[in-house]
């Protein structure tokens, strides 16, 4: 960001006194320097505005490359839950932790979109980055599999869910007809260690490092997606 507004400031000014006086001192540059910043601010805040678009460009044009290098990983692994139409052409993938408030602001449009659009499909990989209690809520939703009750399990963890205590989830699981037993059970299976370390390491080589994070149609969109702009994002009028 330096180097841009150092190079802007002496395309504007030092070229010409310097075609003038190749003497001049660096006390001398400097007050130029400064005098131009002074009298023409907008010339630096467009440098930093070209910027900022050229980073943004190389992060989005980095994690397409890096979303179609593991395209498998992402769309395609026989372990993570999804809901929705299975060969839905409008494809959204979500990096999300339960404890993360975007996340839950972003859940209502997400499952409205699932619910109400045709033809979209929704990849969940649990996430959790928050802590214990994270952890175990990311455990117990994956192990609620087992029962034919992910989704279900997964709404309520992100909707209703507050309490993430070993008793607070159990008591949700009651609520959606989950056998508490079984859950607290396949919630120690080794597999379910195993894949959220997988999806750790996914997200670290997508350059996903916090939550919620969206993969829509092979573009990556971090952070919170308000209800109605998924449709505005899937070109659904």
């Amino acid at each position: 960001m330096l180097r841009i507004v150092v190079a802007v400031v002496l395309l504007f000014t030092l070229t010409p006194a310097m075609a003038d006086d190749q003497t001049m001192t660096r006390t001398e540059v400097e007050a130029i320097i400064e005098d131009f910043l002074t009298r023409n601010p907008e010339v630096v805040i467009r440098a930093l505005e070209a910027w900022e678009r050229t980073r943004e460009e190389r992060e989005a044009d980095a994690a397409r490359q890096a979303i179609a290098r593991y395209d498998d990983d992402i769309h395609h692994d026989p372990d993570t839950p999804w809901g929705g139409d299975p060969d839905g052409e409008n494809v959204i993938v979500e990096f999300f932790d339960y404890q993360c408030g975007y996340c839950r602001l972003s859940a209502p449009g997400l499952f409205a979109v699932r619910d109400t659009v045709p033809g979209t499909k929704v990849i969940y990989k649990e996430f959790p980055i928050l802590g214990e209690d994270s952890l175990r809520a990311a455990k117990a939703a994956l192990a609620a599999r087992e029962q034919g009750l992910y989704e279900p399990y997964h709404q309520a963890l992100m909707l209703e869910g507050e309490d993430y205590t070993e008793a607070g989830l159990m008591a949700l699981a009651h609520a959606v007809g989950l056998d508490t037993g079984r859950l607290s059970a396949d919630m120690n299976d080794p597999a379910i260690e195993a894949y959220l370390e997988r999806t750790h390491q996914l997200a670290s080589a997508i350059g996903i490092n916090g939550t919620p994070a969206f993969i829509i149609n092979g573009d990556l969109y971090p952070g919170a997606i308000r209800p109605g702009d998924f449709e505005t994002i899937l070109g659904i009028e």
